[in-house]
């Protein structure tokens, strides 16, 4: 039967048309796979409801379960009903990656059940969530709950916890691209895992229907796959037949410098952002790092005096109510611009925002996409994102993007499996909470896409460490942690439990210090390691405020106001972004599109210069070129190779060389590495020439040289870090009084020591190094990356300079030893001494 006959949906359709408004196909075609049993994942552009095409068809079917007929009164903008409880209790669970999309989402929900005179309560749970309001949800559960998977854990970690889900409908993952590719994601397969199974046990006529909200990305399938993995359940991919509209362009700088570097252009052209800023409402100014962000609030403060009190910042470190604040002011237009990093990067509907600025790369082509989603909301309106270079050569990462957006060419999420320390964590909070049956859990946890290959011996291993401590603990009584009471698997110890839920989740960042100014009032937050280097006096910018320290007392950093212009900004972990593999591919090919002025783009237009001077002193190198630099200055020998595979890919790809090259002559090596390629510097000539740079980055025995050049063992330590907190090998503290960073790394080291050593089978030692293989050291795209080079023609430059595709590393190098000051006048030296040589290069042709 069609849906379109349902009373749900005529009054939902009579609803719409007062509001005139029309579903698009793809929210219709929800609404019916719904109300046939389906669950599955809703992709469609930014701005076209795709939060309505799941919503709705969660409230259709509700008003067609209704009971009591009710008569209908339509009032424009408004349709009122005589309000019809049913079954009261939490009817559908939303889960959203993000703390500010919450407050955005249950305002739209309110209002449509408002409207529709439906008597729902929405709610929201996550770590902003009152005391209060926890109780009060504990009393009684709203209809509809949005929550974050750490809130998720949370009640399951919860006495009677089946009461929270008696008559649980519909889960569905908001953003579910954003939590795919980590360990949110694994924790939201577990807790769906686990309340599918509650269901089942109590009302297995039941059907729970499990739907996904994504953007565009390379796998969708597989993201289908990984949220809904079980076989007896109707699946469907509902695709929007409809394009999003992206004007994308590029703020170009009034000349370039001939050798360009990382932050040479950035704060040069916040002139040209100014008229930007006041020709839109409201413009969003998205950074890819914290630090970056409170630099360029001050930066355009600095640039005009008039923006003060029209220009806010925000980040995740900065107090909630102040975020708050700022997300009300953009919804109510108050606010003529704000500076941002992925805090406001997700699904948030400010309807003021016409105008989006990605300053720097952001490195990956659905990243960008999903920030130039966040102009023109609405449907058919234009999303428009100007890209501001932070240096030359990143304007052909702008023309890269432009094409990647118009060929859909978007990244893949690699789903996060065999995720040990958070199946640990998420075992233990069942036994917090009603305790567990393992042979049952055992069943759910197999069905999971995370641990599907999870092996019995694997399962055993486990259960032995949450009861005992494993092998080479089990002389300590703390590690035995859940035991076994009237055949359920149970944590006694009111400690413990307490502990365990202080830390449930898997974001394990440095100890973060909450800022507050001596005379009150909060601030924001910093991480313990940034605040340990300060002096009394020192001052330093949070929420684009420059502030004093003063001093630290009760984990709590006391300021006052400076009366300095400029200072020091925090510095966060998660600092650099790498290049994406896609983007990777498409610069390669633009590279080759600049000289051969076979192109519509801009941004190639005008660097043109740079290539022509890089073709005229080093070499432009083709996609089927792989192109290596040597040369010599006073600071030794260096060679520069052009991989373009991105940051991270480099780092190991350099030391890997180092080493082989080592083996060829004792050297030592300094290294340094940008997006683009990396630089190897000696005090020695280098043992390389042409017939054995093939040999040098071959794939072959890539593993075991990775480990030999790389201190593999040093990675997986320090990977193991965070394993050890998410697992509860290692207590992180109570609030106010967190363990300091320092002690958390020398426990986790300690802990990684002893299982080295008397514990080689230990599954949490084995993630840590499979962790490094595979994210930090991505093996398998170094090993792609080095099989294209031997299928790629080599071209070795002896330069008498610095070109302008090494400048930049090589100042990338510097300026981790250098003064601000000190850099400008290394750069200036330099720049001049490379031209000189250009010049007598000129006159001696």
């Amino acid at each position: 039967m069609g849906i379109e006959t349902s009373k749900g949906y005529k009054q939902v359709m009579k609803w719409l048309k007062t509001t005139r408004k029309k579903p698009f196909k793809f929210q219709t075609d929800a609404w019916q796979y719904y109300a046939e049993g389906y669950s599955g994942l809703v992709n469609a552009p930014t701005g076209f409801g795709k939060t309505f095409s799941l919503f709705l068809a969660v409230v259709i079917d509700e008003l067609n379960s209704t009971q009591e007929s009710s008569k209908v009164k339509v009032v424009p903008g408004k349709l009122t009903t005589k309000k019809a409880k049913v079954q009261t209790g939490l009817k559908l669970i939303w889960i959203t990656p993000l703390r500010s999309l919450a407050k955005d989402l249950s305002r739209a929900m309110r209002e449509v059940c408002e409207q529709l005179g439906l008597d729902w309560q929405v709610g929201v749970r996550n770590g902003d969530t009152s005391q209060n309001d926890k109780l009060k949800q504990k009393k009684q559960m709203p209809e509809v709950l949005i929550i974050t998977p750490e809130s998720m854990h949370l009640l399951l970690a919860q006495k009677s916890t089946f009461n929270y889900f008696e008559h649980l409908q519909c889960i569905v993952a908001d953003e579910w691209h954003e939590l795919l590719g980590s360990k949110r994601g694994v924790m939201a397969e577990l807790a769906i895992s686990r309340i599918k199974g509650l269901l089942l046990e109590k009302h297995p006529e039941r059907l729970l229907r499990i739907w996904g909200i994504s953007a565009t990305i390379g796998n969708i399938e597989q993201a289908l796959n990984v949220l809904v993995p079980y076989e007896d359940v109707l699946k469907v991919i509902v695709k929007a037949d409809i394009e999003k509209k992206i004007v994308i362009k590029s703020i170009l700088p009034d000349h370039i410098d001939m050798l360009p570097w990382a932050g040479h252009l950035g704060h040069k052209l916040a002139d040209k952002l100014l008229p930007i800023i006041y020709k839109s409402k409201t413009t969003l100014i998205f950074t890819n790092t914290r630090g970056q962000a409170e630099l360029w609030y001050q930066t355009l403060l600095a640039k005009d005096e008039n923006l003060a009190g029209q220009l806010a910042i925000h980040h995740g470190s900065i107090d909630f109510e102040l975020r708050n604040w700022i997300e009300d002011s953009i919804h109510s237009g108050i606010l003529k611009a704000v500076v941002s990093t992925s805090s406001l990067d997700l699904g948030v509907d400010f309807k003021p925002v016409d105008t989006v600025v990605q300053i720097g790369s952001p490195k990956g082509v659905a990243r960008f996409l999903q920030r130039a989603g966040r102009s023109g909301h609405s449907p058919y309106e234009t999303s428009k994102i100007y890209f501001l270079p932070t240096h030359a050569l990143e304007l052909v990462e702008a023309a890269a993007i432009k094409e990647a957006a118009r060929t859909q060419n978007i990244e893949s999420r690699d789903p996060i499996v065999m995720a040990f320390d958070t199946l640990i964590q998420y075992l233990v909070t069942l036994a917090v909470g009603d305790g567990f049956d393992d042979e049952k859990i055992y069943i759910e946890v197999k069905e999971t896409h995370a641990f599907r290959e999870l092996l019995p011996d694997e399962w055993a291993w486990i259960m032995r460490f949450i009861t005992t401590g494993g092998e080479s603990l089990t002389a300590y009584n703390e590690f035995s942690k859940v035991t076994k009471i009237d055949g359920l698997w149970k944590v006694e110890s009111r400690q413990i439990a307490m502990r365990h839920r202080l830390h449930i989740g898997t974001i394990v960042s440095d100890a973060m210090l909450k800022v507050k100014y001596i005379s009150g009032g909060f601030v924001g937050m910093v991480e313990e390691s940034f605040v340990a280097k300060m002096k009394v006096g020192t001052s330093f910018t949070l929420a684009g405020r420059v502030l004093e320290f003063a001093m630290i007392k009760d984990m709590m950093v006391l300021v006052r106001k400076s009366k300095q212009k400029t200072a020091m900004s925090p510095s966060w972990m998660g600092g650099r972004m790498s290049l994406s593999a896609n983007l990777g591919v498409i610069l390669r090919k633009k590279y080759n599109e600049t000289l051969d002025k076979q192109h519509d783009d801009e941004e190639l237009d005008f660097i043109l210069p740079l290539f022509e001077r890089q073709a005229k002193v080093s070499h432009v190198p083709q996609s089927d070129e792989f192109l290596i630099e040597l040369i010599n200055t006073r600071d030794g020998y260096h060679l520069f190779a052009y991989p373009f595979e991105g940051r991270q890919v480099h780092e190991i790809m350099a030391s890997l060389i180092a080493y082989r090259l080592g083996r060829l002559k004792p050297i030592s090596f300094s290294i340094a590495m940008n997006d683009y390629g990396f630089e190897l510097l000696s005090e020695q000539p280098l043992p390389l020439d042409e017939d054995n740079i093939k040999e040098l980055f071959s794939p072959e025995n890539l593993s075991d040289d990775i480990i030999a050049s790389i201190n593999a063992t040093e990675m997986a330590r320090r990977k193991f870090r965070d394993i050890a907190c998410i697992s509860g090998l290692v207590f992180q503290g109570y609030p106010g009084k967190y363990v300091a960073n320092k002690h958390l790394q020398s426990s986790a080291a300690l802990f990684f020591n002893v299982f080295s050593d008397y514990d080689k089978h230990n599954l949490l030692l084995r993630q840590a190094y499979d962790e490094a293989f595979y994210q930090q050291i991505e093996e398998p795209r170094l090993a792609a990356a080095l099989h294209r080079i031997q299928k790629s023609k080599v071209i070795v430059v002896k330069a008498e300079s610095y070109t302008p595709l090494c400048f930049p590393i090589k100042v990338d190098s510097l300026r981790d030893n250098m003064s601000s000051e000190e850099l400008s006048q290394r750069i200036e030296r330099m720049t001049a001494e490379a031209e000189k040589k250009s010049v007598r290069k000129k006159n001696v042709h």
